[in-house]
């Protein structure tokens, strides 16, 4: 008895988790599997479209100002309509719009070749902004985000998404 007791006041040690390099930006996996990446500044916008950004990647952000650029990592995969919906509803909710009390938001996504951070003739660029150029598509999702916690890292992003991790506790 005395040596459960002992035990049972023993101090617990903890292990630190070490930190994927993802989760400095917002972050969540699609219903697919897909690694999405978003910024939460200007700074991070910059960092993601500069540093983290492929050629087969897909990026997406609102047309209005104070936006975050999302990133579907496709890591030589064909990435589904389902990602492609889920990371425009998390670029939509984590934008301006859901500050305004919007319910939807126009939402377009491009390929990352036609992101540029060069101005046209005499126009200035912002910090954490950049040029759009060519053809955009675009997806009008709901406003909507669920919070889970899943092997003690709380996660946040699209509905869909959240369910399919298979969560413990999830809240809409």
């Amino acid at each position: 008895k005395q040596k459960a007791k002992e035990e049972a006041n023993a101090p617990v040690e903890l292990t630190k988790r070490k930190k994927e390099w993802f989760e400095k930006f917002r972050w969540f996996h699609t219903s697919e599997g897909f690694l999405v990446i978003g910024g939460r500044d200007a700074t991070t916008n910059e960092i993601i479209i500069k540093k983290h950004t492929d050629s087969d990647d897909v990026v997406f952000h609102t047309d209005m100002a104070g936006s975050p650029f999302f990133v579907i990592k496709a890591e030589g995969k064909k990435i589904g309509d389902a990602s492609l919906q889920e990371t425009a509803q998390a670029t939509a909710s984590y934008s301006r719009a859901w500050k305004l009390g919007l319910g939807t938001s126009d939402v377009f996504y491009v390929k990352p070749e036609q992101v540029s951070k060069e101005a046209n003739a005499g126009e200035f660029m912002a910090k954490g902004s950049f040029m759009i150029r060519g053809k955009t598509n675009y997806i009008h999702p709901d406003l909507q985000l669920a919070v889970g916690i899943k092997d003690n890292i709380i996660i946040g992003g699209p509905v869909n998404a959240i369910k399919e991790q298979k969560i413990g506790r999830a809240h809409v």
